[in-house]
């Protein structure tokens, strides 16, 4: 820890920077940031591109004061440096149709292959691909993550990176972690998804930046941000399975520097639904209020901007038996039903300073606080809890001599308070407080040519993991012209929320054991990853290759095996990995016409009580495609956008039922299955459009998705083997309106 300080401070207050740089931002004609726009010295091979939000940094040349920027579809522009750092530069659109050529060039999904990290960035394209009514069904048209459903009940989707659950994922908003212990198990589905901006999916170990916990991955995602886009945005949505939704998102700027955006989100489901005639509602009635105040300010003269964010949830849930009236029936064994009512507060701030005269040095403070309450009960069992959390991050941004040696570095703290009320088999209260406090030190090496690379170590000290170190390692390498290999290596560390994090198995008649100490789960995250773009048959093609390992160390082992009536939790006593490997191909046949494919195979196992077994629940086998055709925009700004994802899941590995009754029982393995999801939009100008949908279509059902449906009282009842769809077929409709 000493040894970092002492280094950060030498380099910090000694090092004789020996060179000027220039930094702005590319915008378009609508203050919307330009990603990979070129920008280089008239006459010079000296040259960058534009970052994710459209800021860029280049070194400042002797006897050249101009810039020319470029990027598809925009009109190249040549810029004279004067005595200023710090540029704000706008681009036109090439012809009268501004706004239809921005669309049709850029990518829905944008792979970078001048950065280390494997880093793939979702755009507000690819969201609106589908409905995307929350976080947790964001990624529905990407193959990167797999989404299902973790019981047949709540409702809840749960997301999976490299074969692994979210609570091996690292979450940020705005590159702040969020969705930290308690807030796992729901927190996707309180993101709506009309207030996203952008995702960026990274694989593997993600950067100490962030903390120490992140082990198969990090999905950050940005919010819109204030006064971007129209004064008054609308978006409603309804579906045949009685789901309906509002949207609405105000802008107002109240000076240069000082604007704000109000987010309102409702979203209701009144009427029961049961398709698979199981007596059971197929997804919860409910309703939910989310509620977001978000403010910029910013003064380009003094190099400052800071966000402050202010978000209010309150959510309720009602599910099980159709024939359930929670009014007599809570507590009783007349009918199964549950209930969840959780209610959020969340603030959070970050403000940074750029130097005028040292544009290549920056300080960031990031703060926030989170507060969850749920009140739940699963039938017979009942699960209260609370969390309180702070977060802060000082963070300070340099260089060494030049541009191609960078390095950040940093402290940051964290502050954890969890009561949990558990009554199953056994009834207790929990408490618990967690707080660390970590140092970091990130050094970035960049050529920029064909050679680039991450190396990372933070330092923490927590009052129950005590002081432990966390490396991480990112290496990227351009062999020839448009391809590029990567390669990571990285730890994580976390302590395991048991009860949280498995509350799918709540809503089943098991009981619950831990047969000794948990211990923090550890596990070492190895990765390689290969781009190649080229031409086939004429049209632009991109070729990816990943393979990534993750080796736990240890792990907090949910058995499932042992008993149909009972879990087990303790402690890894032998191996546990997961292999992923995906491979992508991916085509361009027009600007307007795209096709997407993933094969993925999965080799994932766990030790279970001295045998090495696969992950229940887990495929093999996936298979996916994407369709996207766009027609070429009118003179009125009309349009019709087409898409489809095509899902092939292989056989999964079920929890041994062995010791059911031959009606409880289930298969050793599922079977495969398919699904399709597509959608229409119909633009009808800048302003409006409609789109409808359908998931599902291919109408799978898993047959018995609930064990003992017919007697949720008995020892044998279980919601939560699920593998796939418990519905079938679903359609939607909505519209977004725009109004200046």
């Amino acid at each position: 820890m000493k040894i970092i300080i002492k280094l950060v401070l030498c380099l910090v207050f000694t090092n004789v920077y020996s060179q000027v740089f220039i930094e702005g931002k590319i915008l378009d004609t609508e203050n919307k940031p330009i990603t990979g726009a070129n920008i280089y010295w008239e006459n010079s091979k000296i040259a960058t591109v534009s970052n994710d939000d459209g800021t860029f940094k280049i070194n400042k040349i002797e006897n050249n004061n101009f810039l020319i920027i470029s990027y598809v579809g925009f009109k190249t522009k040549r810029v004279e440096i004067t005595d200023k750092n710090n540029y704000t530069i706008v681009l036109e659109f090439d012809n009268q149709l501004k706004e239809v050529i921005v669309e049709q060039v850029r990518q829905a999904t944008i792979r970078s292959k001048s950065k280390a990290q494997n880093t793939q960035t979702l755009t507000e394209k690819e969201l609106l691909k589908a409905a995307c009514c929350n976080l947790s069904e964001s990624f529905s048209t990407n193959p990167t993550i797999d989404v299902s459903f973790s019981d047949g009940v709540s409702g809840n989707r749960q997301i999976k990176m490299l074969g692994l659950t979210s609570p091996y994922i690292l979450f940020a908003e705005g590159n702040i972690p969020t969705f930290r212990g308690l807030e796992q198990n729901y927190g996707l589905s309180f993101v709506p998804g009309t207030w996203i901006e952008s995702i960026q999916i990274t694989k593997g170990a993600g950067s100490v930046v962030n903390g120490y916990e992140s082990i198969s991955g990090q999905i950050n995602y940005e919010l819109l941000k204030p006064c971007v886009g129209y004064p008054l945005f609308i978006n409603v949505y309804g579906s045949s399975e009685n789901r309906y939704e509002i949207n609405l998102q105000q802008n107002h700027e109240y000076s240069d520097k000082l604007s704000s955006s109000l987010f309102v989100h409702g979203n209701a489901r009144p009427m029961m639904m049961d398709q698979n005639s199981d007596g059971f509602l197929d997804n919860p009635m409910g309703k939910q209020l989310n509620l977001l105040n978000r403010w910029k300010y910013e003064n380009l003269e003094t190099g400052i901007i800071s966000f402050l964010n202010i978000k209010y949830v309150t959510d309720q849930k009602q599910m099980g038996q159709t024939i359930f009236d929670h009014k007599k029936d809570k507590g009783t064994t007349n009918a199964w039903g549950s209930e969840i009512d959780t209610e959020k507060i969340e603030l959070t701030s970050k403000i940074g300073k750029t130097f005028p005269n040292m544009p290549y040095q920056s300080v960031g403070f990031q703060n926030s606080y989170h507060y969850q309450k749920q009140e739940s009960y699963f039938g017979l069992n009942h699960y209260d809890n609370y969390q309180k959390s702070f977060y802060s991050n000082l963070i300070f941004n340099s260089i060494i001599n030049n541009t191609k040696h960078k390095f950040s570095t940093g402290i940051n703290f964290v502050y954890d308070r969890i009561w949990e009320h558990l009554k199953l088999n056994f009834t207790e209260n929990r408490l618990r407080n967690d707080n660390s406090v970590g140092a970091f030190f990130e050094y970035t090496y960049d050529n920029l040519d064909n050679f680039s690379l991450i190396a990372g170590i933070r330092i923490d000290n927590h009052n129950r993991l005590k002081t432990f170190v966390t490396p991480r390692l990112h290496i990227r390498y351009n062999p020839w012209k448009d391809a590029v290999i990567r390669a990571s290596a990285g730890r994580g560390k976390r302590l395991g929320n048991i009860i949280a994090e498995n509350q799918n198995l709540l809503a089943s008649s098991r009981d619950f054991y831990t047969t000794e100490v948990l211990n923090p789960e550890i596990a070492w995250n190895y990765g390689f990853n290969f781009i190649q773009s080229f031409k086939l048959f004429n049209f632009e093609t991109e070729f990816v290759i990943d393979f990534y390992r993750t080796d736990f160390k240890n792990q907090i082992v949910v058995d499932l095996d042992y008993n149909p009536q009972k879990v087990l939790f303790y402690n890894l006593n032998g191996q546990s990995f997961a292999n992923s490997f995906q491979t992508e191909l991916n085509l361009l046949f027009t600007k307007h016409f795209s096709l997407r494919t993933a094969y993925k195979l999965y080799n994932i196992k766990t030790t279970y009580t001295n045998q090495l077994l696969e992950r229940p629940l887990q495929p093999k086998h996936r298979i996916f495609a994407n369709i996207a055709y766009e027609t070429h925009i009118t003179k009125k700004g009309k349009q019709w956008k087409f898409d489809a994802t095509y899902n092939w899941t292989g056989q999964q590995r079920l929890p041994n039922t062995a010791t059911n009754p031959v009606l409880y029982q289930l298969k050793k393995y599922s079977s495969p299955f398919a699904t399709l999801n597509a959608q229409i939009t119909r633009t009808f100008s800048k302003n409006f459009e409609v789109y409808f949908g359908g998931e599902n279509i291919t109408n799978y059902r898993q047959k018995n998705a609930i064990i003992a449906s017919d007697n949720p009282f008995s020892d044998y009842f279980d919601s939560s083997m699920i593998y796939g769809p418990i519905f079938g077929q679903m359609y939607y409709a909505g519209i977004r309106l725009k109004i200046n």
